[in-house]
């Protein structure tokens, strides 16, 4: 039977039904099987090559759903489904991807057998808000946060984004660097962290400052390049002549003229900089070889003349800083940012042991260390070459993420795959949830949860049954067991120290089901949207309905073209 919609547009393409749905499965396990190679800390990496011929070597989900070039619409909406599950909880996109898959596989089986979809979904829905119910008894409420705790949390996600070696020197990076701009009276703010990049050295080398480094140095030869016991005033104000904002000219007759016009210009930046001059001979004292240092961070520019000014008074100056470094720089070293330089006082200013210029290369990168009482910090990540530098980059944010969900929530639950395996055990044994018409969906979604468990089983090189099988006598005798990835035996994770975070798997079983539920009841696919080219006569010009098909690039609608 044909559809209605080819009665409107004769063109269009229609998949119904068991074609349809076919067409959602293919693509969801296409989907799976490329991104399950990566899952956990036995993962393997991808090469990803752009147009351009950069190199990317990743393994972390939401960089491959982001870089790859997915054509699938099934697909496309389930990698923007995993995606946003690592923007909101900052991990779990390769584990949704996986649910999704493994969901509407375990319904294939059933519906196969003639069992109608809406049923499964019904199944899904109970089976979704039991798993919820039970992940809420499984967790483990934390009251307070020791470092050691969290140092735990920390490399459960690191190992899983690098290798080992790399994953134990930014643990406490990650760690401290949290600790840092943690406040019980204040939420907790990421954004107070700044992660810098520098070209240079070995990845080990990737260093925490409790402080911050400046990516430019001093735009002056004469400025002293370290300066201890430094009073740092923070400004927003330009010293540098600037142009009307309308359009205007001078006209002079004579070089006289000329000169008091360039004189005039020149008094009204003077006067600014005898104001900085002032305070800085107020805090110093006249002499420039007082053990108290004055430096200016300023937001805008700095002309030369003033700078050499500055330069005379031994005062350290950095220009145009950037936007977001200025409300760090007064959480660091205390102050006040200044747009004005009229009312001047040493209040204002703020405070740090050693501010000093580095320079690699051609670069130069400022460092405002051995702060009071930082409330803001730098992790400085190095590394050989660029694929290198933004593979770290990309576990180092995911791990800030796993140590700020942990303190948010105020609670974890045991990792190495303990919830996923416990959970299939409570959904099937549990009398009261597997009855009714309902036991087909149920019975598909508890065996859907061990997806996760298989997958680092086999990701490690072991035999998936033995190894499931024996966590699950484990589990049936009333203990909390994971799965060791060295032996393959089970494992207490509680006592390893491997922890997952409580939102990531809340949000994964909530999306992932969702997703899984609304393939299910799609029973139909239409490529019928109106072109933007002119085909045959028809097109954007022609009636509504006449243009056949979407736009060039959509696959052929049986193929789930993955990359």
């Amino acid at each position: 039977m044909s559809s209605s919609i080819q009665l409107l547009n004769p063109k269009a393409e229609s998949f119904r039904r068991a074609q349809a749905l076919q067409v959602n499965i293919n693509a969801a396990q296409g989907l799976q099987s490329v991104l399950a190679s990566n899952l956990g800390p036995k993962g393997t990496l991808k090469l990803l090559v752009d147009g351009s011929g950069a190199l990317k070597l990743t393994k972390d989900g939401k960089v491959l759903l982001n870089e790859m070039q997915i054509q699938h619409p099934t697909a496309v909406m389930i990698a923007r489904a995993a995606t946003a599950q690592d923007e909101i909880t900052g991990d779990g996109t390769t584990t949704v991807v996986l649910l999704v898959g493994e969901l509407l596989k375990q319904a294939e089986r059933f519906i196969s057998e003639g069992i109608h979809p809406r049923v499964i979904v019904d199944g899904f829905d109970i089976a979704r808000e039991e798993s919820l119910k039970y992940l809420d008894e499984f967790k483990t409420k934390i009251e307070s946060f020791d470092r050691e705790f969290l140092l735990q949390i920390a490399r459960s996600s690191l190992i899983t984004k690098v290798n080992n070696d790399l994953a134990d020197v930014l643990t406490p990076i990650v760690t401290d660097a949290v600790l840092t701009v943690k406040h019980d009276d204040q939420p907790l703010d990421l954004h107070m962290i700044e992660i810098m990049t520098m070209q240079h050295g070995h990845s080990k080398d990737t260093e925490l400052i409790k402080g911050l480094v400046l990516d430019h140095g001093a735009r002056h030869p004469d400025m002293p390049r370290r300066v201890p016991n430094a009073h740092i005033l923070i400004l927003n104000v330009s010293l540098e002549y600037e142009k009307t904002e309308v359009n205007s000219g001078f006209f002079y007759s004579s070089a006289e003229q000329r000169d008091k016009l360039v004189a005039s210009e020149r008094k009204f930046v003077d006067e600014k900089l005898k104001k900085i001059v002032d305070l800085k001979n107020q805090v110093c004292g006249d002499s420039l070889n007082s053990d108290q240092g004055f430096v200016i961070i300023n937001q805008k520019g700095i002309d030369p003349m003033s700078l050499d000014v500055l330069a005379k008074n031994g005062i350290l100056t950095l220009r145009r800083a950037k936007r977001r470094n200025m409300e760090r720089l007064q959480l660091v070293c205390g102050g006040e940012a200044q747009n004005s330089v009229d009312d001047l006082t040493p209040q204002v200013l703020g405070y740090s042991g050693l501010v000093y210029e580095n320079s690699i290369g051609e670069d130069k990168f400022t460092y405002v260390t051995e702060n009071k009482d930082p409330r803001a910090s730098t992790i400085l990540i190095k590394g050989s070459n660029s694929h290198t530098l933004q593979q770290t980059k990309d576990a180092v944010r995911d791990g800030l993420r796993s140590v700020a969900n942990v303190i948010k929530d105020k609670s974890v639950i045991p990792g190495a795959g303990a919830f996923w395996m416990s959970c299939n055990s409570h959904l099937l044994q549990d009398k009261k949830i597997l009855k009714g018409k309902n036991k087909p969906g149920i019975q598909a979604f508890a065996e859907s949860l061990l997806v996760v468990p298989k997958t680092l089983s086999a990701n490690a090189g072991l035999d998936q049954l033995e190894t499931i099988s024996t966590c699950q006598d484990d589990i049936n005798d009333g203990h909390v067991v994971g799965v060791d990835l060295k032996t393959g035996e089970p494992l207490d994770p509680t006592v390893e120290g491997i922890w997952d975070s409580y939102r990531v798997v809340r949000n994964a079983i909530s999306s992932a089901t969702g997703i899984a539920s609304n393939l299910l009841l799609c029973d139909e696919l239409l490529k019928a949207g109106r072109s933007s080219l002119k085909e045959g006569g028809g097109g954007a010009g022609g009636p509504p309905g006449a243009g056949g098909g979407m736009p060039a690039g959509m696959p052929p609608m049986g193929a789930p073209g993955m990359m």
